[in-house]
C-alpha cells in the first residue's frame, strides 16, 4: 500500500508583478492556509517517508508553513525533503515520471508543487474515492488544496491511470 499527498502552494502574493514567477512568495491569506493545512496534518497522524517540494519560493514558503506545525524546525524532523527544480511548472507527466522513480521502500510521500498540474495529477490517479471529492477535483484544485490518495500497489512503478482511491480533498478554507 503506498500513500500519496498532493498539496498545491497556498496562496503567493502578487505585490510586485515584475517579481519573476519562481521567486514570488505567500501572501498573508497563503500564509495562514499553509499554517492550517499543517494542524490538519499534525491531527491525522502525518508522518511521510519522503517529501518532494518545487523549488518556487511559495512552494517552499508552504511547505516551511506546514512542517512547523509538526514540532520542532525543519531540520529536526524526521522526513527526507528533497527540493527539485524540475516539479516547478513541469505537468503532469513529469510528475508521474518523478513518482514511479521512486523507491519500492518509500511507502508515503507528500508532494508540493502547482497547478494545473497537481489538479490534472489528481484526476488522472484518482479511480475511485468519495464522489463529492472527486466532482471537486474535476472542477478545480484551489491554492493551499491538499488530495489524499492511497494506491494498493507494490512498487511506485505501478502508479498509473486510476489506480488510486482519492480519500478526501482537503481545502484551507474548509479548516478551523
Amino acid at each position: 500500500m503506498k500513500t500519496l499527498h498532493l498539496l498545491r502552494h497556498a496562496k503567493s502574493g502578487w505585490d510586485d508583478p515584475d517579481m519573476p514567477d519562481h521567486d514570488r512568495p505567500l501572501a498573508p491569506r497563503g500564509a495562514r492556509a499553509a499554517t492550517l493545512i499543517g494542524r490538519h496534518l499534525l491531527a491525522r497522524g502525518f508522518h511521510p517517508d519522503l517529501i518532494l517540494c518545487s523549488t518556487a519560493k511559495r512552494a517552499g514558503d508552504t511547505l516551511d508553513l506546514v512542517l512547523s506545525q509538526l514540532g520542532g524546525g525543519v531540520e529536526e524532523l524526521p522526513f527526507k525533503i528533497s527540493r527539485e527544480r524540475g516539479l516547478y511548472l513541469c505537468g503532469e507527466r513529469a510528475l508521474l515520471h518523478r513518482l514511479r522513480q521512486l523507491p519500492d521502500d518509500v511507502t508515503s510521500v507528500l508532494l508540493v508543487a502547482h497547478n494545473p498540474d497537481l489538479q490534472y495529477l489528481t484526476r488522472e490517479l484518482a479511480g475511485t474515492g468519495d464522489e463529492a471529492d472527486l466532482r471537486s477535483v474535476a472542477g478545480k484544485f484551489p491554492t493551499g488544496a491538499l488530495a489524499e490518495l492511497t494506491f494498493d500497489i507494490h512498487g511506485w512503478s505501478d502508479i498509473g491511470p486510476r489506480t488510486g482511491t482519492l480519500l478526501r480533498l482537503v481545502l484551507p478554507k474548509n479548516l478551523t
